[in-house]
């Protein structure tokens, strides 16, 4: 967490506009909890992770969004069981996320 905190912080140092994406709902399973939360930089880099891997791409796609026009909005972000199976997970689920501009 340390880590993530000192990036983030590095990013706003040097003037930075940032993202928090913050999981605040689970739909059948994740592999993270509301909570918890991503950093976006207006440079499109990420710290923290809310799925390890799966889901990244689209957050930083969204948080770029918010970044560029200052609004939050909810996203939903998920896979079906069998689209899981498919790529080597053992489910499937959603999540919401809230992406907002720090």
């Amino acid at each position: 967490m340390d880590d993530i905190l000192a990036r983030v912080q590095s990013w706003m140092e040097r003037g930075e506009p940032v993202a928090l994406a913050t999981i605040v709902e689970v739909e059948r399973k994740a592999p993270r909890g509301p909570g918890a939360a991503m950093a976006v930089s207006a440079r499109r880099e990420i710290a923290g992770s809310l799925s390890g891997g799966c889901v990244e791409p689209a957050l930083v796609e969204e948080a770029g969004s918010v970044l560029d026009r200052g609004e939050p909005r909810l996203v939903s972000l998920g896979i079906s069981d069998e689209q899981a199976l498919g790529v080597g997970l053992g489910f499937g689920g959603t999540i919401q996320v809230w992406p907002e501009r720090r």
